[in-house]
C-alpha cells in the first residue's frame, strides 16, 4: 500500500490524453472532466504516455499538468510516464516527480539509440534505483525501435521497485518469453486489440487508450476478459479498436471524443495533426456499438 491504493487492486490504467484548446494550449477544465470520468469508472491513470502526447510538451507544461492531476487527488491511482533517451534528464523527472502524490512510474526504453541488454539494463537499473514507487517498465519497439530484452528482464527482475511491464510488442510469443524469464511479474497487454489473448496467457491488465473514449465500457471489457466471458464481445471489440489505431495514436481517439462532445478541440502537437483522419464513420460506427454496450 502506498498513499492509500494498492495498486496491484487495478487492472486498467487509461493512458490519458492530453486536451488542447484552439490555440494548442493546455485545457485544464476539460482535463478535470478527463480524470473525473476515469475516477467514476474506477481506472487508474496514466500521464505523459505517448498517449498523452508527453514528448511534445515543454518540461514546464508537464510538471504543471502532473501537479494539477495531484491537487485534484482523485481516488484512483495516478501513474506518470518517464521516456526520452537522456538518462541525465530523466532521472532529474523522476526526482521532481517522487515529491508529488502519485503512485507509479512508467519506464519507457531510451528512443532512438536501440542500446543492447547492458545498456538497457544499465538505462532501467538507474530509473528503478532513483524512484521512490513502483515502476512498469515499458516494451515498445515500434516507437523506441528496440525491444526489452529477456536478459534485462532478467537482470532487473528482482528489483524492489520493479512492479510490472507493459508489452506492447503485439506478439503472444514475446509476452510469453517475458512471462517466463520472470513469472511473478505483473504483465499488462499494451494493446487494447490483443486484451483477451493476453488475459488467456495469464496477462494482469490493460494499459488503454480505448478507455478514453469508453471508461465503462472498457474496464468492464478488461473485467470480462480476466474472467474468460469475453466471447460474444470479442468481434465487436477488435472491429472498435482497429478503428482507433488507422492512423497514429493519439489522433483516432481525439477526434472521436472531439465527436461525442467531450473535449473542445481535437488537435494535437505537430507533428500530429487530426487532418491525418480524412474520414470519421468507422470510428462514429465504433462508438455507437461500444456505447450499446451499457
Amino acid at each position: 500500500m502506498i498513499n492509500n491504493f494498492n495498486i496491484n487492486n487495478f487492472h486498467l490504467w487509461t493512458a490519458l490524453i492530453t486536451p488542447f484548446d484552439q490555440n494548442g494550449l493546455v485545457d485544464y477544465a476539460t482535463l478535470d472532466t478527463l480524470v473525473a470520468e476515469q475516477e467514476a469508472a474506477n481506472n487508474g491513470i496514466l500521464l505523459l504516455g505517448s498517449t498523452g502526447e508527453g514528448l511534445a510538451l515543454t518540461l514546464k507544461e508537464q510538471q504543471a499538468i502532473v501537479e494539477h492531476v495531484c491537487q485534484l487527488k482523485p481516488s484512483v491511482p495516478l501513474m506518470v510516464a518517464v521516456g526520452g533517451s537522456n538518462l541525465k534528464q530523466q532521472l532529474e523527472w523522476v526526482n521532481y516527480c517522487n515529491q508529488l502524490p502519485i503512485h507509479g512510474f512508467l519506464l519507457g526504453s531510451p528512443l532512438y539509440a536501440k542500446p543492447g541488454a547492458v545498456g538497457q539494463t544499465h538505462w532501467f537499473e538507474s530509473l528503478l534505483n532513483a524512484s521512490s514507487h513502483p515502476c512498469m517498465l515499458y516494451n515498445v519497439p515500434g516507437r523506441s525501435a528496440v525491444s526489452i530484452p529477456i536478459t534485462t528482464i532478467e537482470n532487473l527482475k528482482q528489483h524492489k521497485n520493479l512492479w510490472a511491464l507493459k508489452e506492447a510488442s503485439g506478439c503472444i510469443s514475446q509476452f510469453e518469453a517475458y512471462r517466463q524469464a520472470a513469472p511473478e511479474l505483473a504483465i499488462f497487454s499494451g494493446d487494447d486489440a490483443l486484451m483477451p489473448y493476453f488475459a488467456q496467457a495469464g496477462a494482469k491488465g490493460l494499459v488503454s487508450v480505448a478507455a478514453n473514449a469508453w471508461p465503462v465500457q472498457t474496464h468492464e471489457f478488461v473485467k470480462r476478459s480476466l474472467s474468460g466471458q469475453h466471447p460474444n464481445l470479442f468481434v465487436q471489440w477488435s472491429s472498435a479498436i482497429n478503428s482507433l489505431f488507422s492512423v497514429a495514436n493519439p489522433i483516432p481517439v481525439k477526434v472521436l471524443m472531439h465527436l461525442q462532445g467531450r473535449i473542445s478541440s481535437p488537435h494535437l502537437r505537430p507533428p500530429l495533426t487530426h487532418l491525418e483522419l480524412t474520414h470519421t464513420d468507422d470510428i462514429s460506427s465504433a462508438n455507437n456499438t461500444i456505447l450499446s454496450w451499457h
